[in-house]
């Protein structure tokens, strides 16, 4: 972890903030005095509402990544006997109309 005291901070933050981009953790100090650190923000969740964050470490949900499986197109649909969802598709837009 880097260190670096707040008017290099000031002067330099785009540099030092490149790095944290890049998952380096940089410690603030104030006349050689820890007083913050900054670190990467997990973006896959910093723009999820803390409700879901709280579902997801309650293990009630897992937070997805966003990206389909390349296996995906080979999966098999599912069945739909009843055509249930024909049937909701049917009724949603007739009520449109």
């Amino acid at each position: 972890m880097k260190s670096v005291a707040v008017a290099e901070l000031k002067a330099n933050l785009s540099k030092f903030l490149g790095q944290v981009k890049a998952g380096e953790q940089v410690l603030v100090t104030d006349r050689g005095i820890p007083v913050a650190k900054v670190v990467p923000v997990d973006s896959r969740k910093a723009d999820l509402s803390g409700h879901l964050q709280d579902l997801e470490k309650a293990g009630l949900a897992i937070i997805g990544t966003g990206k389909i499986p390349k296996s995906f197109w080979d999966w098999r649909r599912p069945v739909d006997k009843k055509r249930r969802a024909v049937k909701s598709v049917i009724e949603e837009r007739s009520r449109e109309r």
